[in-house]
């Protein structure tokens, strides 16, 4: 499939969204309910089951991950450390759009690309990837603001956070080699149908709140970090790290998709650069349709 076969069907829906919230077809508060029964069940039992009958034996390798996590670590201390010591800003500021540098929304636009473009057993890496994700950014995020006294408030919600769980749960069993009656798959199979295609709508929709005037200058340096600098980093890195075709192919489009809106939603807790973030957010997905078309066209 050609990157623009690849492509259409994703940006036809998040289109899709963005107008039937822009028009009032779908009022923004109807989303919650839709929010809560596509990122509470449907994604979960999709990650669940894909792990449970993941290949783990080639998935879980330390290069793969290390391929990913340290371009990413490594670009957000870059940039808290520039924002901070070189422009003087807060460190809840440095903390925050060093986030929108770094953070990917891969379950919402890296998997179903991924998924379309390289097929079910890449996608199943995504799933061992992104499990200490959010974890990871947004523990250091919350550190390095130095907002919050008690660290249990910080570890807490990103424990029990589903994605993470599902995954976990998965791993377990996989690993345990127990194994899930057939009716019980497929039962699954039927509930995460909806998880992909109603998590690009909800996308979609969500941009109608927010925008990007006032901020336009952040969130075009920062959107390009995001969308360049951080997937060439990762690229570097898993082939000098000598990683199979495909998983260079999945870590660089991991990292090349744009900031996820819950960065946005971190930066309201710190009450800190919220206008950036959600005008990266907004930028930053409007230009992955033309960053990640250049990446399909140069990875696959």
């Amino acid at each position: 499939m050609s990157p623009v076969e690849i492509l259409f069907p994703l940006i036809f829906i998040v289109i899709s969204g963005f107008l039937s919230a822009k028009i009032g077809f779908i009022a923004i508060n109807q989303l919650d309910g839709l929010r809560t029964f596509i990122f509470n069940l449907c994604i979960p039992v999709l990650l669940f089951s894909s792990m449970v009958q993941a290949d783990l034996e080639s998935l879980a390798t330390g290069s793969l991950l290390l391929s990913f996590y340290l371009p990413v670590a490594l670009t957000y201390v870059s940039l808290y450390l520039f924002l901070f010591k070189a422009q003087h800003r807060s460190k809840a500021d440095s903390a925050a759009l060093a986030l929108s540098g770094t953070y990917s929304n891969t379950v919402l636009v890296g998997l179903p690309i991924i998924l379309m473009a390289l097929g079910e057993q890449a996608a199943a890496m995504v799933f061992m990837i992104i499990t200490f994700h959010s974890a990871m950014l947004f523990f250091m995020t919350f550190l390095l603001a130095a907002r919050h006294k008690n660290k249990v408030d910080i570890v807490k919600p990103l424990l029990l956070n589903p994605i993470v769980i599902s995954i976990s749960g998965g791993l377990i069993l996989n690993v345990a080699g127990l194994k899930l009656p057939s009716l019980i798959l497929e039962s699954f199979s039927w509930l995460a149908k909806p998880a992909i295609p109603g998590a690009l709508f909800i996308l979609g929709a969500s941009l109608v709140q927010y925008g990007v005037r006032g901020k336009l200058h952040g969130a075009i340096w920062l959107s390009a970090v995001k969308l360049m600098l951080l997937p060439g980093l990762v690229y570097l890195f898993a082939t000098y790290l000598g990683l199979a075709t495909q998983q260079v192919q999945v870590v660089t489009l991991m990292s090349a998709s744009p900031l996820g809106v819950n960065a946005y939603l971190v930066a309201r807790q710190l009450d800190s650069q919220q206008a950036t973030l959600a005008a990266t957010v907004v930028l930053s997905t409007v230009l992955s349709m033309f960053s990640l078309t250049g990446w399909l066209y140069f990875l696959v």
